[in-house]
């Protein structure tokens, strides 16, 4: 029977970690919505965490006292800062430079597949996959920062160029407590079909090497019902689920009621969005601009949505986005 640290009911589900998309407002929307089990912060850099550039970092590790099922994802390249950083989380003292009182992260993920340029440039992420004895060093480190207070993880994906399950392999003898896969390779990146054959021959890697290990398997999982049916036919612990969530912020639900949600009901979770968004960057520390996205994610589907789309997006401030917001409000009521 597998081990469960994060004390959570199988097959559990996740909500991917997406740079400049799962900040700690888009996390509490989706949580009013239809809450995953796990949420995973954006990924943030051990060491630019343990230099003077440390402030500007801290944004993407920033929660509220009511997310209670949260996972630090880190990524870098020094395994002494994955140690600072996950003695940090472990003993609270990172959450209380956060702000919080009475809430922490509940464990530590890192990041060993994220396929982008200057990632993989710098030797970080997925480029760990061909510098395994740093792989390994990160890992140790981040353990030994932990201190077996907390579970550690890893998101990585099938290889680099092409399939590799040595890759896999090797990550489940390291003893981790979850491992998330991506069913598509750096080279990949977004493009094809996910492969949940070959997740599910990580899967069987999991079930001869490391019993312990939870599996989550990640990619091109559009709704609840596909993803209870792939973790059934391949025995998967869990589902994350990332771009799914731009179609349907209620994708987490058993019914989702997105596709009967009226224009006001669209219009108004925008509102609460960026009302929060407002409330919570209260010193710019995210710009404007990065709403854009999300008003793809609610201004859709209803009559005059793309002209309504396009005039918020050519807004430059939270308060004047909120007032436009309402008067459309208003105005389809």
């Amino acid at each position: 029977m597998t081990k469960n640290p994060y004390g959570l009911k199988l097959p559990f589900f996740v909500l991917a970690p997406m740079d400049d998309v799962t900040d700690t407002v888009f996390r509490q929307v989706i949580q009013h919505c239809a809450s995953p089990d796990l949420f995973f912060t954006e990924f943030v850099n051990v060491d630019g965490l343990n230099s003077p550039g440390r402030g500007k970092l801290l944004k993407k590790l920033k929660l509220a006292e009511n997310e209670t099922n949260l996972i630090a994802q880190l990524w870098g390249l020094n395994p002494d800062n994955f140690y600072k950083t996950a003695k940090q989380i472990a003993d609270g003292t990172l959450a209380k430079e956060l702000g919080l009182k009475n809430n922490n992260f509940i464990g530590v993920d890192l990041n060993m597949g994220c396929p982008q340029k200057s990632e993989i440039k710098a030797g970080a992420c997925a480029a760990l996959m061909n510098n395994r004895e740093l792989a390994k060093e990160i890992i140790d480190a981040t353990k030994k920062g932990l201190n077996a207070k907390l579970p550690i993880s890893v998101k990585t994906r099938l290889g680099f160029n092409d399939i590799d399950l040595s890759w896999p392999e090797f990550l489940l003898k390291q003893n981790l407590n979850m491992l998330t896969i991506h069913g598509r390779t750096k080279s990949q990146k977004s493009n094809g079909n996910a492969n949940w054959q070959a997740i599910n021959e990580v899967r069987l890697l999991r079930d001869k090497l490391s019993p312990d290990t939870l599996i989550v398997g990640n990619g091109d999982v559009l709704n609840r019902q596909d993803g209870l049916e792939l973790a059934s036919r391949y025995n998967l612990d869990g589902i994350m689920i990332g771009r799914g969530i731009f179609h349907d912020p209620y994708v987490f639900s058993d019914d989702s009621p997105w596709s009967k949600t009226s224009k006001n009901e669209r219009i108004n979770l925008f509102l609460k969005h960026v009302e929060l968004f407002s409330s919570t960057w209260t010193n710019n520390e995210r710009p404007i601009h990065v709403l854009n996205r999300f008003a793809k994610v609610y201004i859709n589907d209803f009559n005059s949505a793309k002209e309504l789309r396009m005039k918020l997006m050519n807004v430059n401030n939270a308060d004047s986005l909120i007032s436009e917001l309402k008067a459309a409000s208003s105005n389809s009521s």
